[in-house]
């Protein structure tokens, strides 16, 4: 087995999007492709990830570090005792010469190149990726039909109040015909009366506050953070998320002191101790709040299943991790590892997010399909970017 090339390209996500802190109309993703030398149907088999979304494309990264230092590596030295590509091995070396901490774009670029080496893996043994990865942890497959909620109530370019909030009920019905029975939405990019008048319309339309999250994308600074708290807790939301900036403890240990819901981060948190320190410092409560990390953000699977030890090292229970992201290959990670359930990003962010048409929502719950490895060439939009990138 050996890795014979590694290409990535910038794709840009398309429509026009902002949350309270971060406009996404012009953000790029970086898509990998690892080749092999194993041929199937007179081409070679070749594993595709991404980086996730809402962090730019890391190509400079990738085509100056860490892609040379794979490929001039003896070729032993990435495979596992059964002559396979090893992704933990693989990664280490990626990441040669590379100082501790700094965890900021190199955990995304590092984090493609790693999950497209278990996408190869699982195309090599045709098979689904959530069934190689629970091969790989030694944990059983219980159920692949798994709890998601649909992530949008984004801010458009444009829109006062009444408009707003007529794309805004629009929007959620949408989501509700689709078969999702949770939603998510953004807060803290219109004034504070503007916002809450946008969570009663939402929670009017899906029946109850249980069911719906809100969003602050780190927007608040502690004051303005805790006042929110105080102002959400008679909604009884399903989770208050970022408050403030995702590295602020402090912060996220003061909402949660005022507030009687369930908080939810760790997005943009992307190493193993950036993870212990949340549930050290943070205030984060064992079968309350949630944790939000994302593979694609944060070194691959490899970094991110040790952060799912370190939480159950301190008392907490994976099922209360639902990762970040949106996408088939976070969908495959919760399947695999057994956590809580997922987002999806049914109408924002293509190519990426969203699920394959042959994933089947119902009851609120979704499972991936069992095309071999993330089924990423299932879904058709992204299929047309990757057929471009690997011919």
């Amino acid at each position: 087995m050996r890795i014979t090339q590694i290409i990535e390209t910038p794709v840009r996500l398309r429509g026009e999007v902002a949350n309270a802190l971060v406009d996404f109309s012009r953000h790029t993703v970086s898509l990998v492709a690892v080749v092999s030398d194993q041929i199937r149907d007179g081409k070679p088999v070749t594993g595709v990830a991404f980086n996730s979304i809402g962090r730019f494309a890391q190509s400079g990264i990738l085509a100056d570090r860490m892609i040379p230092r794979v490929l001039r590596a003896n070729p032993e030295v990435l495979l596992d005792d059964a002559g396979r590509i090893d992704p933990a091995r693989v990664l280490g070396c990626a990441l040669t010469d590379e100082k501790p901490g700094g965890h900021g774009d190199r955990a995304g670029a590092a984090a493609a190149l790693e999950l497209a080496c278990w996408d190869l893996n699982a195309k090599l043994a045709d098979e689904p990726a959530y069934r190689t990865i629970a091969g790989y942890f030694g944990r059983a497959t219980v159920s692949t039909a798994v709890p998601v909620y649909a992530a949008g109530g984004y801010y458009y370019p444009g829109d006062d109040t009444a408009a707003g909030l007529d794309r805004l009920r629009t929007e959620i019905r949408g989501y509700l015909d689709m078969g999702y029975d949770a939603v998510k939405m953004k807060i803290g990019g219109a004034s504070t009366s503007e916002d809450l008048a946008r969570i009663e319309a939402v929670i009017d339309i899906v029946g109850s506050g249980a069911r719906v999250a809100v969003d602050a994308n780190g927007r608040f600074d502690e004051a303005d953070a805790v006042q929110w708290a105080k102002a959400l807790n008679p909604y009884g939301l399903r989770w208050y998320e970022e408050p403030g900036d995702p590295l602020d403890f402090a912060l996220n240990a003061a909402v949660i002191a005022a507030y009687d819901g369930a908080v939810a981060t760790g997005e943009n948190l992307f190493s193993v101790r950036d993870a212990t320190n949340l549930v050290r410092y943070a205030g984060m409560r064992p079968g309350i709040d949630i944790f939000q990390m994302d593979a694609g953000l944060s070194y691959g699977l490899t970094e991110y299943a040790r952060m799912i030890e370190v939480l159950e090292a301190h008392g907490f229970d994976r099922r209360f991790a639902f990762p970040h992201g949106g996408h088939l290959i976070n969908l495959h990670i919760v399947v695999a590892l057994g956590l809580g359930g997922c987002e999806s990003y049914p109408g924002v962010f293509a190519p990426f997010g969203g699920y394959a048409p042959g994933c089947v929502l119902a009851e609120g719950t979704i499972a991936p399909t069992d095309a071999p490895g993330f089924g990423l060439e299932e879904k058709p939009d992204l299929a047309a970017v990757i057929a471009d990138l690997v011919g």
